[in-house]
């Protein structure tokens, strides 16, 4: 009998392989990523095609990490999403696809997304 953590991991990544398999990104239209772990939260804007991390920002990065949004909560995924957006937009990146990864579309990642948006990237 398979214990609880493997039965739950299982679903996990079925969950991921059911979101991400719908989801690619182009040099036209890369795909931005999320990740949240128990203390932080992450993004990354990635070019499938070309295997290349274009832009990537977390909680741990240096200008966040000693700053009010070092920590997660629904402030600091909101500024990483502006943050984000505005580096995305340096790099004349304007539209992006939203892989949520195996997260609901809620709370923090919501917000990122949300964030993102109201700087002027587009998905």
């Amino acid at each position: 009998m398979e214990n609880s953590h493997l039965k739950r991991e299982k679903v996990r990544r079925a969950r991921k392989l059911r979101v991400s398999k719908h989801v690619r990104g182009c040099a036209l239209r890369p795909r931005l990523a999320v990740y949240r772990t128990n203390k932080n939260i992450s993004a990354q804007i990635i070019d499938d095609e070309s295997r290349e991390t274009l832009v990537s920002l977390g909680t741990l990065s240096k200008e966040i990490k000693n700053t009010e949004h070092g920590k997660k909560s629904k402030a600091s995924a909101r500024a990483l999403g502006e943050k984000l957006g505005k580096l995305a937009l340096e790099k004349k990146i304007e539209r992006v696809i939203f892989d949520r990864g195996r997260y609901k579309y809620h709370g923090l990642i919501a917000e990122l997304a949300e964030g993102a948006r109201s700087v002027g990237l587009q998905f």
